[in-house]
């Protein structure tokens, strides 16, 4: 995993050793993602240049520098990824002197063999690419299917930018975009920036499953669409529903999970897992102990709070499994340090407190290793989160029922702080207990009112029902998953409530979410992260299987807990879910509510003129008297005010 930017200019006048100060300014801006090496290449004739950081994976040799030429020097590539299965194609690929063992090599074959979107579709891995094409004077960029890897782009000073990180465009002498109040306004709503955009107006993200490509000789102006090579749409709507039976089902899935995970295993260097003791982390480790023939690294951390502690849980798999694993309990010292850092990490406003936690797990497994693999994604394919049973479960008990009456049980709900609706839950029997359920009633009255199962969908996704509230001169644009999750909608699939919400997480939660926050928090201290369960051909096989082998009985995750008991015994694994957090609502109320208090000063609000003041102090007031727990909500405007004082 590495790096990589670049720009194709209007204006060719420049020459060379201008263009190269200009793109390692770039690259030295995500440094961070390929420490090892780092390289630039230009051609000022036709105003392109790519630079590249590399963090040495597979090749460590010169062989494997980038930006890289084919044999025939009419490609050059900057690739930041890996590509599983280059070997084979590389047993597909007569005729090539092989100068290394890099699969950079092996994609500039592919690329100069089949073109740009044979050569895509062939390729099973993460990346994302840029590729200069002399022979058609063509800059093409391309990002893998599920949008593991980042990639961003847009015109500025009449050039157009691209990079890993939108730190590298910032880095441009060029650069003075303004903020877009629009995607600032999806930003309260999610957390998140979703895509095509970017906090940025006129920087998009690439894609998922696309590629954009652009010739040297047209005007950049307008940037065209991009070109899908591959939709997650097609897939879930177009596979049809198996008959494969119970016990065939789990030996397919234990097969297609040995393949991914033992292809994602090739490294030359130090690698690990990641392991939180649930399904998803526990199924990968197993899988990988189960190919590997000697312990293999496994790292989880700790917390001292009960509630938020997972780490005996994993502790107790890892063995079972026998693996060499590390633990690290956290302090709320050390998740607290993180916290001046989150806005240079995560470039673009990010509300996903977990980042924290998942940071601090990757800077302690980076002391061992150099790639960790993840269980990342099984949520979404194996309908893993509550939403997906509570939410069919909560429209049929309520949808008959008034609006109105509806409307009155949830004020009658919230009335009710969530501390004492806490205290209530963890009074229940073991096997009831509820850490957290007054967050979960106040969300629950939150959308007990809804009219259609979609809009309790998108409230159940919601921080923020209504941001043009919030948001000074901002309305929502249009986003790229509501318009996939239209289209599977209107699928002969595509009628159940269920399978809308893990489709439309598929495409909107997971990349613009999960994926973003294991890349920044683990490429920070420059740890490569892999995640087996996002192999597109398991992606594929989990949308061709029936919607009871993932969801039984109020359960999601059926069919991959039955792979995961055939190595792990089932009593290691069963507990209520719970996520990967920090205790912010009681920390905005002690350490951290100095540091929040300024970011959130009347006065300031005033003077930067983004949000209105008003609300934001309203229930910064009631979370500190303890009636109300708004830690999401706040954590929202939280880091968009921290970001908006490091990078605007």
């Amino acid at each position: 995993m590495c790096g990589l930017a670049g720009a194709l200019l209007r204006n060719r006048l420049r020459d060379d050793d201008a263009l190269v100060r200009d793109v390692g300014a770039m690259a030295d801006a995500i440094v961070h993602r390929g420490p090892d090496e780092g390289g630039a290449w230009t051609d000022a004739a036709f105003g392109v240049a790519l630079a590249h950081r590399r963090l040495s994976i597979l090749d460590l040799s010169a062989a494997g520098r980038q930006p890289m030429h084919s044999a025939s020097g009419r490609f050059v590539i900057a690739f930041n990824g890996e590509i599983y299965n280059h070997l084979e194609l590389r047993n597909e690929l007569p005729g090539f002197a092989w100068r290394g063992h890099s699969d950079t090599e092996t994609l500039l074959a592919a690329f100069e063999t089949w073109g740009v979107e044979a050569a895509l579709r062939r390729m099973v891995g993460m990346f994302a690419i840029a590729l200069w094409d002399s022979g058609r004077k063509e800059l093409t960029l391309a990002r893998d299917r599920l949008g593991e890897k980042p990639l961003y782009y847009g015109l500025q000073d009449g050039a157009l930018l691209f990079g890993s990180e939108l730190k590298a465009l910032a880095a441009y002498r060029g650069w003075a975009p303004q903020v877009d109040r629009d995607a600032l306004a999806l930003f309260m709503r999610y957390g998140y920036v979703p895509l095509p955009h970017t906090i940025w107006r006129g920087i998009r993200k690439l894609l998922p499953g696309s590629y954009l490509t652009l010739a040297a000789d047209a005007p950049i102006t307008v940037l065209p669409a991009p070109t899908l090579y591959w939709r997650a749409v097609e897939v879930a709507a177009g596979s049809a529903r198996t008959s494969i039976d119970e016990a065939s089902a789990v030996g397919a899935l234990d097969q297609h999970l040995r393949v991914a995970v033992a292809g994602q295993m090739v490294a030359d260097v130090p690698l690990g897992a990641f392991l939180s003791g649930g399904v998803d982390s526990s199924t990968i480790v197993a899988l990988m102990q189960a190919q590997s023939p000697r312990p293999v690294r496994t790292f989880s951390i700790g917390f001292t709070e009960a509630d938020y502690n997972e780490a005996a849980y994993a502790k107790s798999v890892a063995a079972h499994l026998g693996t060499d694993h590390t633990e690290f309990y956290v302090s709320p010292g050390d998740a607290q340090a993180v916290i001046p850092r989150l806005a240079e990490m995560y470039d673009e406003p990010f509300g996903d407190s977990s980042q924290i936690p998942t940071h601090l797990v990757a800077a302690m497994a980076r002391r061992h290793v150099t790639v960790c693999l993840s269980g990342d994604g099984g949520d979404e394919l194996f309908g893993g989160y509550n939403r997906y049973f509570w939410g069919r479960s909560i429209w049929r008990r309520i949808g008959p029922l008034p609006r109105g009456l509806r409307a009155a049980a949830g004020r009658a709900v919230s009335a009710v702080s969530p501390q004492a609706w806490d205290r209530i839950g963890r009074a229940l029997p073991s096997g009831l207990r509820q850490p957290t359920l007054g967050d979960r009633l106040h969300k629950l009255a939150g959308v007990i009112d809804v009219a259609s199962t979609d809009e309790l969908y998108r409230r159940l996704v919601s921080q923020h029902r209504e941001p043009r509230s919030i948001v000074i001169g901002g309305d929502e644009a249009p986003i790229w998953a509501d318009a996939e999750a239209a289209d599977f909608a209107r699928s002969a699939r595509g009628g159940d409530f269920t399978e809308r919400m893990m489709f439309h997480d598929l495409v909107g939660y997971l990349s613009d979410d999960i994926l973003a926050k294991v890349d920044r928090a683990a490429m920070a201290v420059s740890l490569e992260t892999r995640i087996p369960l996002l192999d597109h051909r398991l992606v594929e096989f989990a949308w061709s299987l029936p919607l009871d082998m993932k969801i039984r009985h109020g359960q999601g995750k059926w069919l991959l807990r039955q792979v995961l008991y055939r190595y792990v015994p089932k009593e290691l694994i069963e507990r209520p879910k719970q996520g990967f957090g920090i205790p912010l609502d009681s920390w905005l109320r002690g350490p951290l509510r100095d540091w929040a208090e300024a970011l959130l000063d009347e006065s300031r609000l005033r003077s930067e003129g983004f949000l209105h003041p008003e609300p934001v102090r309203r229930k910064w007031a009631e979370h500190l008297s303890g009636r109300r727990n708004w830690q999401y909500w706040l954590w929202n405007v939280l880091m968009f005010q921290a970001w908006r004082e490091r990078w605007a």
